[in-house]
């Protein structure tokens, strides 16, 4: 599925003064960091991709476009997503991620803004952000390719020849099955029938008389 860059204006951080352990004075361990897209109208999101930088988790949230009567609402969409899973030890503290759609916990249509909600709840890492930050959304779609008509419905001439020599026809194999099937039970329903193709006590030839003597 392609992808196409969304151009957008990246304002600066902004230091929440409660929800986590202060690291130090003025030094809270939220940061926010909001994200517009000023030339563009509202869009469905593919891709967020950007350079961690020592934050621990991740909160996500979006204003998306309701209708032109309704204000647009902010609505979460990835929750305390974790970028370090080891506190004693900087494992993912710099390295890049990728974040798609299907990871969120809402639709991502429609999107005006972006806010990205980062956490660091241990004292040891003074400094976190997310760098090279980078949205997608959804490219155009490539069109359905169309099979020629040939390779779905061959000509007579053009159909393989059976893969087995001598096997039965399938389809008159059926049709000898059902009427196999139909006599045994017209046989059964009729007790006469039974005595088809056998001999009466009564018209019985007595065979001492066409003996030699």
């Amino acid at each position: 599925m392609s992808r196409l860059s969304v151009p957008c204006h990246v304002k600066g951080t902004v230091a929440l003064q409660v929800g986590d352990v202060r690291t130090s004075q003025g030094r809270p361990g939220v940061l926010v960091i909001d994200v517009t897209f000023p030339s563009v109208a509202p869009f469905e999101l593919q891709e967020i991709m950007f350079k961690n930088y020592y934050t621990a988790f991740l909160t996500i949230r979006v204003r998306q476009h309701t209708s032109t009567h309704t204000p647009a609402k902010w609505v979460t969409c990835l929750r305390d997503y974790c970028l370090m899973p080891d506190p004693h030890s900087e494992e993912g503290a710099q390295e890049y991620v990728s974040l798609f759609k299907h990871q969120m916990l809402c639709d991502m249509g429609k999107v005006l803004e972006l806010r990205l909600i980062l956490r660091q709840p241990s004292p040891l890492w003074l400094s976190f952000t997310v760098e090279e930050l980078q949205i997608y959304q959804q490219g155009p779609k490539s069109p359905s390719m169309t099979f020629p008509k040939w390779l779905s419905h061959p000509v007579p001439c053009e159909q393989p020849a059976p893969l087995l020599e001598g096997l039965p026809d399938p389809s008159r194999v059926s049709s000898e099955v059902q009427q196999m099937w139909a006599l045994t039970e017209m046989i059964r329903a009729s007790h006469t029938s039974t005595r088809i193709g056998r001999f009466d006590v009564d018209g019985c030839y007595d065979l001492n008389l066409l003996s030699y003597t």
